[in-house]
């Protein structure tokens, strides 16, 4: 199987990572308008990440770079995928603290974008809030957080294992 994928050409496995990228933003939409499980606003800023590894996947994909583009591509989708891998780390530890710990429910991220400079919101985004401490959704025991983290680290792998094997077009 590997001596198969690594004969396919980067563009084909470039647009694999894009389709799944598609895959779990569905899956979250769906989540959030079919099962009414509204995104905290740490699960914005992950959605966000998601949607910038997808373009860089589906915009690696039309480009088809050789070597050096194809390595480029894939160490900035590592990077995003590395930010998701911090977020989602955080997530998981705000889930995970003592209810007399939670931090205090701030304010919504629209009233945050409205009102505060960009620096401010990031900071309070990764500060987090009592709404993003808890737990909703589960599969097979892991939340949605726990999800994040293992395709951050699956789609991150992927994008190196592309741009850096060894027939590289």
């Amino acid at each position: 199987m590997a001596k198969r994928l690594n004969a396919r050409s980067n563009r084909w496995l470039y647009l694999v990572g894009a389709l799944v990228v598609g895959g779990l933003f569905s899956a979250a939409l769906y989540l959030q308008y079919i099962l009414r499980e509204e995104p905290c606003p740490l699960c914005m800023l992950q959605r966000v990440i998601f949607i910038a590894i997808g373009a860089l996947f589906l915009i690696a994909a039309a480009h088809n770079a050789g070597r050096i583009g194809s390595r480029i591509y894939s160490a900035l989708i590592a990077l995003f995928a590395l930010g998701g891998v911090a977020t989602a780390s955080r997530h998981i530890w705000l889930q995970h603290l003592p209810k007399d710990q939670v931090p205090a429910c701030g304010p919504g991220l629209d009233y945050l974008l409205q009102n505060f400079p960009l620096a401010e919101v990031w900071q309070e985004l990764m500060h987090g809030s009592g709404e993003c401490a808890e737990k909703g959704w589960t599969f097979l025991t892991l939340g949605i957080p726990e999800w994040s983290l293992i395709w951050y680290v699956m789609l991150g792998g992927w994008a190196l294992w592309v741009g850096f094997k060894a027939a590289n077009r």
